[in-house]
């Protein structure tokens, strides 16, 4: 987490093995001699059970793919550097 001083106020350090969603790609159509694909997420794999008291911090795909948790945090207000990479967040929010 991120203030509005830009100073970091919570580190958390990742999963190593993150929950994802399944992808499959369709071809949605072709121009001009190539395919553009569209993608279709599917199952969730690598999130763990609901426990009580915990949350878990997903990405937004996770989190929509799994509507049925409430337990699910996503972040929010991101924070980025001089290169626009993503390096942290201001809050999280729900789906």
């Amino acid at each position: 987490m991120v203030n509005a001083a830009g100073e970091v106020t919570l580190a958390i350090q990742p999963e190593q093995a993150p929950a994802r969603c399944k992808v499959e790609r369709e071809v949605a159509f072709n121009v001009e001699g190539f395919d553009v694909n569209r993608s279709v997420f599917g199952e969730v794999v690598g999130l763990p059970t609901s426990k009580d008291g915990t949350w878990y911090i997903v990405s937004r795909i996770v989190a929509e793919a799994a509507r049925d948790r409430s337990d699910l945090l996503v972040p929010d207000e991101t924070v980025r550097d001089e290169e626009g990479r993503i390096i942290g967040c201001k809050s999280f929010a729900t789906i």
